[in-house]
């Protein structure tokens, strides 16, 4: 399987105030150890099933991680602080997964797994 090879955008890092330099390097380690997790977990998975599944269960960590962000942002603001870092933390996850959506050969994969899950889950929950 293909590697996968993730970024911080550039307009993300641009956004950031420009004393924020510790913060962008935050970004951008946290990035590097995604995604060399995202590429041991497809180096250990047998087939592309295994490996949307081990994927999509990282994308799902990336989505709650974006919420968590989303919702510092009015408290932010309520307390009169700037959300800036608030909004580029929840953007940059919401970006990892766009980028990860851009392997066609992981999206279908994605979508498959994704939707087995919500079936599975039905079934679940109608024999309660």
């Amino acid at each position: 399987m293909e590697e996968i090879s993730l970024g911080v955008p550039r307009p993300l890092l641009e956004s950031l105030p420009e004393e924020s330099e510790a913060a962008a390097q935050d970004m951008q380690r946290a990035v590097e150890g995604y995604e060399s997790k995202l590429n041991s977990l497809l180096a250990d998975a047998d087939d592309r099933g295994e490996a949307a599944a081990s994927l999509l269960d990282v994308i799902e960590h990336f989505e709650a991680r974006g919420e968590r962000f989303d919702e510092f942002v009015p408290e932010l603001r309520a307390w009169g602080q700037s959300p800036i870092y608030a909004i580029a933390w929840r953007n940059l996850y919401a970006d990892l997964i766009a980028q990860l959506y851009e392997y066609e050969w992981l999206a279908d994969e994605l979508e498959r797994e994704r939707n087995a899950r919500l079936v599975d889950d039905g079934i679940r929950l109608s024999d309660l």
